[in-house]
């Protein structure tokens, strides 16, 4: 398990079937550092409360509307005419690159809010996938499970 929340999320997103899912969950409003920052908290045996949900909702609301979401619907609104125009699939790509540094910065924070909360503590396995992922609508939640295996295989 990598110990830092940017490797580990690499690292799983990188997992077979992983990445797939993590796009539907992101179709369907959850937010994808949110989702994988649970499952690390989930591993390192943090528990899930209310007021730890609040606090990394707190991060994630005003960093995704403000500089994640705006790059992403650029990115995607360029998409199309992108396939045709060589200059602007190269800033496309600029754009992709940005997005991912604002994720990278995300996950950075949300790991700093949580580096100094107790470890391997009991919880319910469930609980951070179910708390972090309350506010998506049309999630399937088979998918949080589905997940749940391919990171961990149980």
């Amino acid at each position: 398990m990598s110990s830092d929340l940017w490797s580990f999320s690499l690292n799983t997103y990188a997992r077979p079937g992983v990445e797939g899912l993590c796009l539907q969950w992101q179709a369907a409003g959850a937010n994808v550092c949110l989702l994988l920052c649970g499952l690390w908290l989930e591993q390192r045996g943090v528990a899930c409360t209310a007021q730890r949900l609040r606090q990394l909702s707190e991060i994630v609301g005003p960093w995704e509307a403000t500089v994640v979401q705006p790059l992403r619907a650029l990115r995607t609104q360029w998409k199309t005419a992108a396939a045709d125009d060589i200059d602007l699939a190269a800033l496309r790509e600029h754009i992709k690159t940005l997005e991912l540094q604002a994720e990278r910065h995300l996950l950075v924070r949300l790991e700093r809010t949580a580096e100094n909360w107790p470890r391997d503590q009991l919880t319910e396995p469930s609980a951070w996938l179910e708390g972090v992922a309350a506010g998506a609508a049309n999630l399937d939640r088979d998918a949080l499970q589905q997940l749940r295996v391919a990171v961990t295989g149980a």
